[in-house]
């Protein structure tokens, strides 16, 4: 069973709970819309269904709710964040906001970032270079739930990465993925529907294919983005890989198997080399290469030639990134959007927990 609950209602509920937990207004209203824009571009497992793994981490003293994120190091086109704890949420979206100040100066702009948390969907963080004309991108490392190809132990997170690239008269360009098959979330929302997951998204603590969705807390992993190495899952590993090394790594947060697990009930790991999780955006001004006009026109023609090309059988037509989420993104806008029972009673419970109304009322 499921309801539909329109942005404003969902807005108004996620910004009371992160006012709740120490938030100010500023940072209340950036994490709330950085989380609400999973669910309005349908990816549901990084959504409001996540606010209380946050909440959880806040009481776990795992989240700062009033940190003095800073540059630590810095040159003309980059730099070195330090989150001080806070929601990643927030952390990333101040970072994305230095990589365009400097894009804005010098062309381009790097910040890698330290010392935070999970951060919501990359696409978001990615799309705010849009607003500037801008090409975006944004990746983080996370929890060590993911066994690299030959592996049965866990070292690396879905680590997503994201891109996002501006057009004309045409819709952007918006890469957003994971470098696993499917993000943790999938399973998540496989195992409150009851359902078996497909073969090539997980494994058992043995290393086996598995299709039960409670594998990973089983102790099992998710496989990287191929399944397995027949299909490319070494690609997959590679891809993590340089997220974890950009994200972390390069930044001074921990990295691999030492990543902070986001669930609060999971202990950190011993002798972490890092702060915290790890991000790395990028801002890219499009007239540091060419003429924006040109860049623009070609890019409509690129998107318009890749929309008509000629479907498979059985297929209605060729998707271009980021269309798929957009569309849902404009149909939520009147429909609302859609929870299942599960969810609402988290959201209700945590409520009743933090004495806020619930979601229904």
């Amino acid at each position: 069973m499921q309801s539909s609950y329109s942005y404003q209602q969902l807005s108004i509920f996620t910004k009371a709970v992160f006012l709740k937990i120490g938030c100010n207004d500023s940072d209340a209203d950036i994490a709330t819309r950085v989380l609400l824009s999973a669910d309005m571009r349908g990816v549901d497992s990084h959504g409001i269904a996540r606010l209380s793994g946050y909440v959880r981490l806040w009481e776990a003293g795992r989240v700062n709710t009033t940190p003095d994120i800073r540059i630590v190091h810095q040159t003309p086109s980059t730099a070195v964040v330090d989150g001080d704890r806070g929601l990643g949420l927030v952390v990333a979206h101040e970072a994305m906001k230095i990589a365009m100040e400097k894009a804005e100066k010098v062309g381009t702009g790097w910040v890698s970032v330290k010392n935070s948390n999970h951060f919501g969907i990359a696409g978001i963080h990615a799309m705010m270079a849009l607003e500037k004309d801008m090409i975006g991108m944004a990746m983080t490392n996370a929890s060590a739930l993911v066994a690299p190809t030959f592996s049965q132990e866990r070292m690396l997170g879905t680590n997503p990465i994201a891109v996002a690239i501006p057009a004309g008269k045409e819709a952007p360009f918006v890469a957003d993925l994971a470098t696993t098959t499917v993000a943790n979330g999938k399973l998540e929302v496989a195992s409150r529907k009851k359902t078996s997951i497909p073969a090539g998204w997980a494994q058992d603590k043995e290393g086996l294919a598995s299709e039960d969705p409670d594998c990973v807390k089983q102790g099992g992993a998710l496989l990287p983005l191929g399944g397995d190495r027949t299909h490319g899952s070494h690609k997959g590993y590679a891809l993590s890989s340089v997220v974890d090394i950009f994200s972390a790594v390069l930044s001074g947060a921990s990295y691999g198997p030492w990543a902070p697990p986001f669930p609060a009930y999971i202990p950190m790991p011993e002798n972490m080399p890092g702060e915290g999780l790890g991000h790395f955006l990028g801002a890219m001004r499009v007239d540091a290469f060419r003429s924006k006009e040109s860049f623009f026109e070609n890019m409509d023609n690129w998107i318009n030639r890749f929309k008509n090309a000629k479907p498979a059988k059985g297929q209605q037509r060729v998707l271009i990134p980021g269309m798929p989420e957009a569309e849902k993104e404009a149909a939520y806008r009147i429909t609302g959007v859609p929870l299942i029972g599960p969810v609402v009673d988290d959201l209700n419970n945590l409520a009743g927990k933090l004495g806020l109304p619930a979601l229904d009322q």
